[in-house]
């Protein structure tokens, strides 16, 4: 199955005291990025957290928001922690004694140090199995909607392939054609500037031309990339990258193809190759 880096994801999960919220959303990116949103008092779960969702997911810049919501008439903090609010003073008078200048500690500042409010009463360590069940779950509906959204992506890349086949097929038959018209109005050309040139020089130089504007070869490459962007699709799992590398080797042949192409009508269809190898590497910037 193949998976988008794009998704999202929102559980609730009530406990003792309260309910547990849970938001996961996502972007890509080159490597996995996880940025998390913590309250204050689930700060321990992090590290926990963090490990779960690496073991998860490769690739996509994360945002994890985690939240403890108190049931209304459940008493919040009982006030100021009295022991820590009279070293904060105590400290405070010591460091603006020392440098005259420094500002003293504001209001929000205080009730902002970790611990100043009194025990209100939260069991954080009880909090932890709970805090990892629901983040399971989540990613369990995360991972579905990367899954849903990837299988989209699949079937806008398999369409594109299946309009490049079709466009291979209706190019091959015709390059001999082309090739033997263009040889021949460059042999007329070169009879007309230079008469005196020997027939089988002449028909040497323009064979050894023909065969530096050749496209065989780019045109059976490029079915070949096609091949194995299909199998890589089929295989699924964590093939961003790998796709990425082949859009690259099918802009690269398209490129070369176009170079050769001295028929405006192969030229033509070497730009049309690119917009569609284009369009596939878009949507291969999604695949984790």
């Amino acid at each position: 199955m193949i998976y988008s880096m794009t998704g999202y994801a929102a559980m609730t999960h009530a406990v003792k005291g309260g309910e547990l919220h849970i938001e996961l959303k996502s972007v890509n990116s080159r490597y996995l990025d996880c940025q998390f949103r913590v309250g204050d008092e689930l700060r321990l779960v992090e590290p926990a957290l963090r490990e779960l969702i690496g073991k998860r997911l490769g690739r996509g810049k994360l945002e994890c928001r985690l939240a403890f919501v108190a049931a209304s008439g459940v008493a919040g903090p009982a006030g100021l922690n009295p022991e820590l609010l009279d070293r904060l003073r105590l400290l405070d008078e010591q460091v603006r004694k020392a440098l005259p200048l420094a500002a003293p500690l504001s209001v929000s500042e205080v009730l902002r140090w970790p611990g100043i409010l009194a025990d209100d009463g939260l069991d954080r360590e009880a909090l932890l199995p709970a805090c990892l069940a629901l983040a399971s779950a989540a990613l369990d509906d995360f991972t579905a909607s990367r899954a849903r959204e990837g299988e989209k992506l699949a079937a806008v890349i398999i369409d594109k392939i299946a309009r490049m086949r079709a466009m291979l097929r209706d190019i091959e038959p015709r390059v001999p054609a082309a090739l033997a018209a263009f040889s021949h109005k460059l042999q007329q050309r070169l009879v007309d500037a230079v008469a005196t040139v020997d027939d089988d020089r002449l028909r040497q130089e323009v064979a050894i031309f023909a065969a530096r504007i050749d496209v065989a070869e780019e045109l059976e490459r490029l079915a070949t990339h096609l091949d194995e962007v299909e199998r890589v699709l089929k295989a699924g799992g964590a093939s961003g990258k790998r796709l990425d590398f082949l859009m690259q080797e099918l802009n690269r042949e398209a490129n070369t193809f176009g170079s050769k192409s001295l028929v405006a009508e192969l030229s033509q269809l070497a730009i049309e190759f690119k917009i569609l190898i284009e369009q596939m590497r878009e949507q291969v910037q999604n695949i984790e």
